[in-house]
C-alpha cells in the first residue's frame, strides 16, 4: 500500500492516533500502519487456513513489552474476521486467568464472551447477532423450500433444524445443556419472552454463579464455571463451525500475569490447564479452535517460575537444539519470537505514522524524509538500542514530536531532534546508514 493512497475514515483514524500516542493498541484500524512482521503473518494466516479445514492451534507469540505483540494478534483478529472466523479476545489479570478458584477462571471466560466478534459485530457483543444470523439463515432456507413465516408447520420446522445442528454438539462435554438451552433461546425468541431469552444469553455467556439458580430460571441443572469453561470454548468452536463459519479464534494477551502469581501451586495448576489446552490442540481434540497466547520472554523461559519451570511445557516448547546453536527461526512451530524491526520497517512506520496524522488534522505535515532518518538515528543509536528498541517506544516518541510541532507552529523539527543527536555525540549531518526503504 503506498502511503498516499491510505484513506481512512476519520472515526477510526482518531481513535488509531490517541491509541498509539499513549502506547496502547488499537481494536480497529490496526492494518493500516501494519509495517513488517510479514513473515510472522504468513505463518499465522496458515493456521487460519488450518483452522478452517478443522483443524486445531495453538501459538505463542513470544516478545518484550512493546514488541507488537498485542498489536499483531489485533491484526490477525481483523483478518479473521474478514474470512468468516468467530474471534474473542482478552487480557489475562490478577482477576482473570486459565485456571482459579473464586471467580478467576470463568471471568476469563466472561470476557472472551464479551469480546466475542464476528463480521456482523466485530467490536464484540456477537453472540446475539450470530445466533440471530443463523435463525435468519434457516428461515431462508426453509422460505426456498416453500414454508414461509406465515405457514403453519414454519415453527416445528425451524424447531426441528435447531435441534439437528445443536444436536451434534450433544457428544461434546456439556454438550446436552448447551443444546437445550439454544433451543429454549429460540422458542422463547418465538413467543417473545425476552426476560426468558435473556437468561439464556446469561447462561451462554457464563453469568449464572450457582446451579439452583439456572435451574429455577432455566430448567438447567449445569452451569459453566471456574472448572469446566474451557471446555465450553471447545464446544463453540464445534457450534460456530456448525452454523456456517470458517472456525473459532481464542486470543489471550498478558500471560505474564500467570508468570506473577506468587502461589506456586495456583502457578502450576494454571500451567497444568495450559498444558492441557495444548495437547488438545495439537492432538486434533479442538476441530475449528485456534488458541493464541501472548507473552515475554521471562514469562516463557524463566526456569524458576515460567513455562519452563514446568518439565512438560519445557520439553514442548523449548526450541531445538540446531535452533539455538544456528541462530534460526522457526515459524512453524509452537513459539513464535518476533524480531526487533528493522531500520528500513521503522522507517516505514515513520512515513505511514506522518501520512496519516497529516490526514487527520488536515494538515501537511511539515517533517521530511531525511528528518525522519536523523530521528531514528537518534533513538537507534542509543545505548543497547539495537536490541531493545520497540515499534511502540519509536510511535510514541515519534507522535510527541508531531503534536508539539502541531501545536507549536514557531518550532522546527530541528529544533527538537538537534540537542537530542549532539548528547549522542552524533553529527546532524552524518550520513544515513541504512538502504532506501520504499514506502
Amino acid at each position: 500500500m503506498q502511503t498516499s493512497e491510505i484513506k481512512v475514515p476519520r472515526r477510526i483514524l482518531g481513535s488509531l492516533l490517541s491509541s498509539l500516542a499513549a502506547g496502547v493498541v488499537p481494536r480497529s484500524g490496526a492494518a493500516y500502519i501494519a509495517v513488517g512482521r510479514d513473515e510472522e503473518i504468513s505463518a499465522l494466516a496458515d493456521d487460519l487456513d488450518a483452522l478452517s479445514e478443522g483443524g486445531g492451534r495453538m501459538r505463542l507469540l513470544i516478545g518484550k513489552y512493546g514488541s507488537g505483540k498485542s498489536f499483531l494478534m489485533q491484526l490477525l483478529r481483523g483478518y479473521a474476521i474478514e474470512r468468516e472466523f468467530v474471534c474473542a479476545d482478552c487480557d489475562l489479570s490478577p482477576e482473570r486467568r486459565i485456571c482459579g478458584r473464586a471467580g478467576t477462571g470463568i471471568a476469563t471466560f466472561r470476557e472472551l464472551m464479551k469480546n466475542l466478534s464476528c463480521k456482523a459485530s466485530p467490536d464484540g457483543g456477537a453472540l446475539p447477532v450470530i445466533l440471530a444470523k443463523w435463525h435468519s439463515a434457516m428461515a431462508a432456507a426453509l422460505a426456498e423450500e416453500g414454508v414461509t413465516a406465515e405457514h403453519a408447520e414454519f415453527d416445528r420446522k425451524l424447531t426441528a433444524k435447531v435441534y439437528e445442528v445443536v444436536k451434534s454438539t450433544e457428544t461434546q462435554v456439556g454438550g446436552f445443556d448447551f443444546a437445550r438451552v439454544i433451543g429454549l433461546y429460540f422458542a422463547a425468541k418465538r413467543d417473545e419472552d425476552h426476560e426468558k431469552a435473556s437468561a439464556c444469553l446469561r447462561w451462554l455467556r457464563g453469568e449464572y454463579n450457582t446451579r439452583m439458580e439456572a435451574r429455577r430460571e432455566l430448567g438447567v441443572g449445569a452451569i459453566i464455571d471456574d472448572d469446566n469453561w474451557f471446555d465450553y470454548i471447545k464446544l463453540y468452536a464445534v457450534f460456530f463451525r456448525q452454523i456456517g463459519f470458517a472456525g473459532f479464534l481464542v486470543m489471550l494477551d498478558e500471560g505474564v500475569n500467570l508468570y506473577k502469581i506468587a502461589n506456586r501451586i495456583s502457578r502450576e495448576n494454571n500451567y497444568e490447564k495450559l498444558l492441557s489446552v495444548f495437547n488438545d490442540s495439537l492432538q486434533g481434540r479442538t476441530p475449528g479452535l485456534g488458541v493464541i497466547l501472548g507473552g515475554t520472554p521471562q514469562f516463557l523461559e524463566d526456569p524458576r517460575r515460567g513455562l519452563y519451570s514446568y518439565e512438560a511445557l519445557r520439553s514442548r516448547l523449548c526450541d531445538a537444539r540446531v535452533m539455538q546453536e544456528g541462530n534460526y527461526r522457526n515459524l512453524m512451530g509452537p513459539v513464535i519470537r518476533l524480531r526487533r524491526m528493522s531500520d528500513n520497517e521503522l522507517l516505514a512506520l515513520c512515513t505511514r505514522l506522518t501520512v496519516l496524522y497529516g490526514q487527520y488534522h488536515k494538515i501537511d505535515t511539515p517533517v521530511t524524509m531525511e528528518q525522519m532518518k536523523r530521528f531514528l538515528t537518534f533513538c537507534t543509536e542509543r545505548a543497547g538500542a539495537d536490541s531493545m528498541i520497540t515499534p511502540r517506544e519509536i510511535t510514541r516518541e515519534y507522535l510527541g514530536i508531531l503534536d508539539i510541532l502541531l501545536q507549536n507552529p514557531q518550532v522546527r523539527f530541528d529544533d527538537l531532534i538537534a540537542p537530542a543527536v549532539e548528547r549522542l555525540g552524533g553529527s546532524e549531518d552524518e550520513e544515513w546508514s541504512i538502504e532506501e526503504f520504499e514506502v
